[in-house]
């Protein structure tokens, strides 16, 4: 139980952790995208204000886009030097008229006009035809695209976000590397409470077994010697009572302790389920309850059959007690990917009960906690049964019907 809990919390550390830096590394990504969008189409803008030609250095000039994106910021005295940019002019028919690729060399005409009718197909004011930023300025005459090559612009924003990327890694493995080592100096308060209840219930089976046991024995001695009476049958109900009590306490300590079942075989599943079923026909007909099997055949499963016996007979005990009188109770067994496991049982007042707590230690739904013959462990141990197989377990309402799903795969 110790180290599961140690794995939650190393998983619930490692997810926060990572949603968390993915969260600032998309922030980067993108804020280092539209910023880079920005400067080019700070360029962009320039150029064309100009009629297709790099503008002069004005110290005072303001990037028409952003207040906080300065136009010196982007366009200083070097920046006509290493900017890599062309214009073509096309007309209403879509055909170049004008070309000036004075600032650009590595680039044919034939991939300018290529460039152009791209960028006119796609319709947009701006954009980006592979490694060039656009922008479409409309006219008299037709349509002038200035393009400003972004490379130099992309290459150093991938830098960066591969940087950050970096950083962010190494800090996330540091940090789970962190997490690992104080993970257990983080569960030991609830380790030691975990071992001192599992002492508590070790020593309570002991201390009270023995005195329960002479409490039992003398009880037949006084009972062969005055013979029966409705106190002495009040003891021994007790006392039995108490003994299963302190019998399922144990059981949960046990499976507590163990992470996976012990005795694991193939087995036939639907034969096991069938059995147990068989078993409980009897009770449920003398208490005036149907009792029906759905069970296919031939059913095979590798875990613990005389656990995978127990869990069966406790959903069944379960829904023997608890059925309306007069009610159904239904049993399945398919197989759908994997064995599936329904017990449920007509329940007139299911809408009132609280699904998720059934499986709460001495939960009960009755308030008053009248005996019934139940102390509210029953599926908790089925409950710890299925984690023992590394299963799941849940309960559903169906109608008036409550039922329970074992999905054993």
């Amino acid at each position: 139980m110790i180290f599961t809990l140690r794995k939650k919390f190393i998983l619930i550390n490692a997810v926060s952790v990572l949603l968390v830096f993915t969260g600032i590394f998309l922030f980067q990504a993108v804020s280092g995208v539209m910023q880079m969008n920005r400067i080019l189409d700070t360029l962009t803008d320039a150029i064309a204000s100009n009629n297709g030609v790099f503008p002069a250095f004005q110290p005072s000039g303001r990037s028409p886009l952003s207040d906080w994106l300065a136009y010196e910021d982007v366009i200083t005295e070097e920046t006509r030097f290493s900017t890599r940019f062309f214009t073509v002019r096309l007309d209403e028919n879509g055909q170049v008229t004008e070309m000036n690729m004075d600032a650009v060399s590595a680039i044919s005409e034939e991939e300018v006009a290529d460039y152009a009718a791209r960028a006119a197909a796609e319709g947009g004011e701006r954009g980006w035809v592979s490694d060039y930023r656009y922008k479409a300025v409309p006219g008299e005459t037709g349509t002038m695209f200035v393009f400003v090559n972004g490379n130099m612009q992309q290459n150093m924003t991938f830098r960066q976000l591969f940087t950050a990327f970096l950083v962010l890694l190494g800090s996330a493995l540091l940090i789970l590397m962190l997490t690992v080592l104080i993970s257990r100096r983080a569960v030991r308060p609830v380790a030691e409470r975990y071992e001192k209840q599992k002492q508590f219930i070790t020593d309570a089976n002991h201390e009270l077994k023995t005195p329960l046991t002479l409490i039992l024995s003398n009880l037949d001695i006084v009972e062969s010697e005055v013979g029966k009476n409705e106190w002495l049958e009040d003891i021994r109900s007790e006392g039995e009572r108490m003994k299963l009590l302190i019998d399922q306490m144990v059981t949960l300590s046990r499976m507590d302790e163990s992470d996976a079942p012990e005795a694991v075989s193939d087995f036939d599943l639907s034969g096991a389920v069938l059995d147990t079923v068989s078993e409980f026909a009897p009770l449920a007909a003398e208490r005036g309850k149907a009792l029906s099997a759905d069970i296919a055949p031939d059913l095979p499963y590798h875990g613990d059959e005389a656990l995978v016996r127990r869990l069966t007979a406790i959903l069944l005990d379960n829904a023997v007690k608890y059925c309306d009188p007069g009610g159904v109770i239904r049993v399945q067994l398919y197989h759908r990917h994997h064995p599936v496991l329904i017990v449920e049982n007509t329940c007139a007042n299911v809408d009132n009960l609280e699904l998720d707590r059934l499986f709460d230690r001495f939960y009960r739904a009755d308030k008053a906690r009248t005996f019934s013959g139940s102390f509210g462990v029953g599926l908790s141990i089925a409950q710890s049964i299925v984690k023992n197989h590394h299963r799941g377990i849940h309960a559903y309402r169906k109608g008036h019907m409550i039922g329970f799903r074992v999905d054993l795969k």
